[in-house]
């Protein structure tokens, strides 16, 4: 054999040995117990914090600060959802214990029509308290919340709108995050009959998919309409690296999103829309092996920059669903390489950084916010992967 020949042999196997490492199944029962010991410290230091300002759920740990947020954050929802996937897995009372008192501390914001964010706020956390407990209390809070949530559609521009601030930058902007507040009007559609909330969420849905998708399916992050006339005013970002940059986490917000809609709709434009998504990010030449993304998939800086952990978590847990629905596909491995990445290089180690589950997600680099640290959004998503990776994409 000559030495080129032996090292391409050396090299074919080298790369089918990663390929396999990266690939390996979790080890599901062992890292929902590592889970819930890690938990166990942050409720403890939840005991020890001040939360006299109304601080009801942890969020980061940043500066060497353990950092918890309002209900009015739009992550305040990740925590209690957490808790009850927990008790899902487990099924040991405690966890449902505390998932009931740390949902209840966020109940307030059914009302809140000042957020298009009352999915993440309200579905993570009330929504998995009624899909585990078919509380009928769980129920009307969800009922109520899509209400507030519907209040934000425009029916010209076809949107429901994202915030209501930095109106020098954007008069009606929409995010590709939307897409996964959606989740809470096609709920409540089921749960009243009334599909006033689904006729919202498919127009929403519709109009994003033609507006903030350029022609490789990589996505804009902030969509500015003309409310009077339905048109496109501006596409810019806040928290990728520029205007026509693809932010990781929001790719990872779309193809999460489109798979949920063919979930609830069996439109197949969704299906065909986060089969596209999925090509752009995994046909990514900045996409590292182990398929963990840089913050954004356009930083020249790469490899020098930050991952987005909470990104991975987000695509491993669409992938399983969205394998489900695609036939002759690897998103299913690719969902399992993920999971096995996270698990195997980006865990936390107990009782420490403020005891997250993994470390290493970007928040808002742009704004030199929560770079390179643990954050609850990465950890519910990484449990909610765990549990569909144990019951075939299915929550």
């Amino acid at each position: 054999m000559t030495m080129t020949k032996l090292k391409i042999g050396v090299a074919v196997i080298l790369t089918v040995f990663a390929a396999n490492v990266f690939a390996q199944k979790v080890d599901v029962a062992k890292e929902f117990k590592y889970a819930a010991e890690q938990t166990d410290y942050m409720l403890d230091q939840i005991a020890h914090t001040d939360t006299g300002k109304n601080l009801v759920s942890p969020r980061t740990f940043e500066n060497g600060k353990f950092k918890m947020v309002n209900s009015t954050d739009w992550t305040s929802g990740f925590f209690p959802g957490q808790l009850w996937f927990l008790y899902e897995e487990t099924h040991d009372a405690k966890w449902e214990k505390y998932a009931k008192i740390y949902t209840a501390k966020i109940a307030k914001e059914q009302y809140n029509k000042g957020t298009h964010d009352l999915g993440f706020m309200i579905y993570c956390s009330f929504g998995n308290a009624y899909r585990l407990t078919k509380d009928e209390n769980y129920k009307k809070v969800i009922i109520q919340a899509a209400k507030s949530l519907s209040t934000r559609f425009n029916v010209k521009a076809g949107v429901l709108r994202s915030w209501d601030h930095s109106e020098d930058r954007w008069k009606y902007p929409v995010i590709i995050d939307n897409m996964m507040n959606l989740e809470l009007l096609f709920e409540a559609t089921k749960l009243t009959g009334d599909s006033s909330f689904y006729k919202i969420a498919v127009t929403h849905a519709n109009t994003t998919m033609i507006n903030h998708f350029r022609p490789d399916y990589s996505s804009y992050h902030v969509v500015d309409y003309n409310i009077e006339t339905g048109g496109i005013i501006k596409k810019t970002t806040a928290q990728g690296y520029s205007d026509e940059s693809a932010w990781a986490r929001g790719q990872a917000w779309g193809l999460y999103g489109y798979t949920m809609c063919y979930r609830e709709t069996g439109d197949k434009r969704y299906l065909s829309q986060a089969q596209n998504i999925a090509k752009f990010i995994f046909s990514n030449p900045t996409l590292p092996k182990d398929l963990i993304p840089y913050w954004d998939y356009n930083d020249p800086a790469i490899p020098n920059t930050s991952r987005d952990v909470s990104a991975a978590a987000i695509m491993a847990s669409a992938l399983y669903e969205l394998a489900n629905y695609s036939k002759g596909n690897d998103y299913k491995e690719k969902a399992n390489t993920i999971l096995a990445s996270l698990t195997n290089n980006f865990k936390n180690p107990l009782n420490s950084n403020g005891d997250f589950i993994l470390l290493h997600s970007t928040g808002h680099r742009p704004a030199k916010s929560e770079i390179d640290v643990p954050i609850n959004y990465a950890d519910y998503y990484y449990l909610e992967a765990l549990l569909r990776s144990k019951n075939g994409g299915k929550d």
